[in-house]
């Protein structure tokens, strides 16, 4: 039999930990089975919980960050401590319906997958910002992005240890886990699910927070910005040329002479705007490049089991 690891970042989950592990154990599958919780440097009681789960469970392992790092590092801790033939990753929320998991094993199983991962249909539950947002940011990705992002595809995942193997070997620290997901390739079976309400607690992702990690997405997989920025300096240009090239109808054609300010205005504000974003654009990726140059680690382990 096969060995399924379930993968489960936890920050700040202290009342849901029991009710997750509940769940999964309750489906009977996997046999072999272990959960990898994965403590996310929480500041309430969750690492404790999950310590108190694996005393009494040895189906329970863990790794505990010095401090939060962030989902992208969990995901990465978690498949890199999974020792399972199969990996599968979850919120530990259960906004990630644990009753699909028999479907997506029988997929890698049975129909020869190399994964199995779930898109959400619905936003029920969500507010109408979050939800929309969401939306506008799959279809930004579709458009200018070198990967083809499912609407509504969530790191509810199920994968083969080969695929595993194939993330693991992309060592960025700049993780955008959906994105690379795609970029690896494989067979996968796409598993449709509606919004499902969080067992306890509440969201930690804020409109800021998901704002700064769609941009992380979009600066990881796709240069379409740079593009964006020489195609609104060509804009500018084109617009800067008509205008002067009217004053200078004007002048010829109504003596109606412009003053050199506003000639002097006009092409400065067009194309000092453009600079700007130009700038902007080469400020995002230099700092990506920053970042990656110093080969910091995506995360530091505290404690392990």
């Amino acid at each position: 039999m096969k060995k399924l690891s379930v993968i489960a970042p936890a920050y700040n989950e202290e009342s849901c930990i029991a009710k997750f592990a509940q769940a999964v154990f309750a489906l009977g599958i996997g046999n072999p089975l272990e959960i990898v919780f994965v403590d996310d440097g929480s500041s309430d009681s969750t690492f404790a919980e999950i310590k108190a789960l694996a005393d009494r469970d040895e189906r329970i392992r863990y790794v505990s960050f010095s401090r939060n790092f962030g989902k992208e590092a969990a995901l990465l801790a978690g498949l890199a401590h999974a020792t399972g033939d199969i990996a599968v990753t979850m919120d530990v929320d259960l906004q990630h319906d644990p009753a699909l998991l028999p479907a997506m094993l029988d997929a890698i199983e049975k129909e020869g997958f190399d994964c199995a991962a779930a898109r959400r249909t619905t936003w029920n539950g969500e507010s109408f910002s979050r939800g929309w947002f969401a939306r506008r940011f799959y279809a930004v990705m579709r458009l200018f992005s070198d990967v083809d992002l499912k609407d509504g595809s969530m790191d509810f995942r199920m994968m083969t240890r080969q695929v595993v193997d194939a993330v693991l070997s992309l060592r960025e620290n700049d993780r955008f886990s959906k994105g690379i997901y795609q970029w690896v390739g494989f067979r996968t079976k796409w598993f449709e699910c509606p919004n499902s309400p969080r067992a306890a607690g509440i969201s930690k992702w804020s409109l800021r927070s998901l704002f700064a990690y769609s941009l992380r997405g979009i600066l990881a997989f796709s240069t379409a910005p740079l593009h964006l920025a020489t195609f609104a300096g060509a804009l500018s240009c084109i617009a800067a040329i008509g205008w002067i090239a009217y004053l200078a109808i004007m002048w010829a054609a109504f003596s109606a002479a412009p003053s050199s300010l506003s000639i002097v205005v006009a092409v400065f504000a067009l194309l000092g705007g453009f600079q700007l974003i130009a700038t902007g654009v080469l400020g995002l990726y230099l700092a990506a490049l920053f970042r990656e140059a110093k080969r910091r680690p995506a995360y530091i382990v505290r404690e392990s089991r």
